[in-house]
């Protein structure tokens, strides 16, 4: 019970719904798991999901995915790294203005 907690191992299975496109006005593929909330460091595994999509073309569909769910120090780490790593985009250089 107590290592569940802390180091996760729990797993759901949900349908997903997955929406992937490729033409020229958008490029992109979303995979949203249904009824349930993903938190800090789970992980979401969609099963048989179509991985050739013809230029031009929009797939949308419905499959299986298994969440694994992490545990307080998973979630601690995944919040602690992208704090750390969300810091970095406020990294400004200023360069001197080259005198002639």
């Amino acid at each position: 019970m107590i290592w569940n907690a802390l180091f996760g191992g729990g797993t759901v299975e949900v349908r997903c719904d997955v929406d992937i496109e490729q033409t020229p006005e958008s490029f992109h593929a979303h995979a949203v798991p249904d009824g349930i909330d993903i938190r800090p460091g789970d992980v979401v595994v969609v099963h048989d999901v179509p991985i050739d999509v013809a230029f031009g073309e929009r797939l949308t569909c419905t499959r299986s995915a298994t969440v694994y769910r992490a545990g307080a120090l998973g979630r601690f780490w995944t919040q602690l790294t992208a704090l750390l790593e969300l810091t970095e985009l406020y990294e400004v250089g200023f360069q001197p203005k080259e005198t002639p």
